[in-house]
């Protein structure tokens, strides 16, 4: 494990370290999320199966392939 000690500005600590967290770095002094928190929050996924990004691929594809009109 390495550390990194970094200088943030004082309107930004908070946002930070929520991501900090988010990302499962532990922060001294910031107690870590209790197990049952954690699993509630994880439990609160959305799942996305093929047909899904499938879709979503397509409409991408379709809005790409558009070209402006010529006056």
């Amino acid at each position: 494990m390495e550390k990194l000690t970094i200088n943030i500005p004082d309107k930004k600590i908070a946002l930070v370290k929520q991501v900090l967290q988010g990302l499962g770095i532990d922060i001294p002094g910031v107690p870590a999320m209790p197990m049952k928190d954690y699993k509630k929050k994880i439990s609160q996924v959305s799942v996305w199966f093929e047909d899904d990004i499938k879709v979503l691929e397509e409409g991408k594809n379709a809005f790409n392939s558009l070209k402006a009109e010529q006056w």
